[in-house]
């Protein structure tokens, strides 16, 4: 993996730990494993989707070696803080893209993303920011959670939009990773409420009003118990 070379070309040693985002694939995780430390999991911003300075603050200990930053489905995240935070505690920080929905135009991506943040009723959209790429649409459901998220991908899908949940399973639920004690209260309702939208690079503009009008269409059938 390229991310265990990373670590283990900065010196990451055997029993060091890496703090990683839980709201991930569990790529990562098994990078810093396959490096021979321990995955430490933060928790996010709610907004981002990108680890919260503060919760990552919270898990630096004397055996915290890195902590390896993720630019989630393309906003980025707060550089500089991470990086005073890092210089602070004397310890490494990397950072990696999310890699999926790289390439393309990401000036279309951008207007595409603020016609839907102006059109879409039914959904959360992401939080504009500059330097955002938009590599994946990514909203929140709202209502009860994860069933509610997930009734509301089926009525998607029926209609002939496609979507997709980023994140099954936060990583600290993963069986390798399990263990009691992880405080992730934002990782989880992420996991239980965000929905990937069809790529921004692949729809067009009739597909986009479509994605809109099916959207604003179903979001009212779901409210909070």
């Amino acid at each position: 993996m390229r991310m265990t070379g990373a670590l283990e070309s900065a010196g990451v040693a055997t029993g060091d730990e890496v703090i990683v985002p839980a709201y991930d694939t569990g790529e990562l995780a098994r990078a810093v494993v396959a490096a021979g430390a321990v995955p430490v999991f933060a928790d996010i911003d709610p907004l981002t989707y990108c680890l919260a300075p503060d919760a990552v603050g919270q898990v630096v200990t004397s055996r915290t070696a890195a902590v390896i930053l993720v630019h989630r489905f393309g906003h980025p995240a707060d550089v500089p803080r991470f990086a005073q935070l890092a210089a602070s505690h004397g310890v490494l920080l990397l950072e990696e893209e999310d890699r999926e929905g790289l390439g393309g135009d990401v000036a279309q991506r951008r207007e595409r993303a603020g016609y839907l943040g102006r059109r879409l009723a039914g959904v959360e959209t992401p939080t504009p920011a500059e330097g955002h790429r938009y590599q994946r649409y990514v909203v929140r459901v709202p209502g009860n959670g994860r069933p509610d998220r997930d009734a509301f991908a089926r009525l998607l899908r029926r209609r002939g939009v496609e979507c997709e949940v980023p994140v099954p399973i936060p990583v600290h639920r993963v069986r390798e990773f399990r263990r009691d004690g992880w405080m992730l209260g934002e990782t989880e309702r992420a996991a239980d409420e965000t929905l990937a939208l069809p790529s921004l690079d692949g729809l067009s503009e009739a597909e986009l009003r479509r994605l809109v009008s099916v959207c604003n269409a179903l979001g009212g059938l779901l409210q909070p118990a």
